[in-house]
């Protein structure tokens, strides 16, 4: 059947993203900190085994915002993996260009996948050092 990539939906966030955030040793995002709380973007699967997963933000101005790409540690084969994440930037950047955004943007520490966005025609536009974040509301 091959690689498919879908929208995400509810429970995609708390039965895959959570999991796969948590085996990569990396903190796992507040759902309220991402997009539609977790539902604005694009997961990619090899036929039943979910891959990558990624989202979109939409601004008030021409730039969508590609963040937050992650993928199934323990999804090794190869060159599926390649072909999947390559798959859902490209579908995450054509949800952005068919929307009437002027530029996608992503922020990458990553150096393979920073090489990654780099084959699929994206430009560094510089370097940061630090993510800053601070919660403005605690609670729900």
């Amino acid at each position: 059947m091959g690689l498919n990539v879908r929208p995400l939906e509810i429970g995609d966030y708390e039965n895959i993203l959570v999991g796969w955030w948590q085996d990569w040793g990396f903190a796992v995002p507040p759902k309220e900190f991402l997009p539609v709380d977790a539902l604005c973007g694009m997961i990619v699967y090899d036929d039943e085994t979910p891959v990558c997963a990624g989202f979109i933000y939409f601004t008030n101005a021409s730039v969508a915002w590609i963040d937050w790409v992650i993928s199934n540690k323990q999804y090794r084969k190869k060159p599926q993996r390649s072909e999947a994440i390559n798959k859902l930037v490209d579908s995450l950047t054509d949800v952005a260009k068919y929307s009437g955004f002027k530029f996608a943007y992503a922020l990458i520490k990553n150096d393979k996948l920073v090489s990654r966005y780099e084959k699929l025609g994206y430009t560094k536009g510089g370097s940061y050092t630090e993510e800053m974040i601070k919660v403005l509301h605690h609670g729900t």
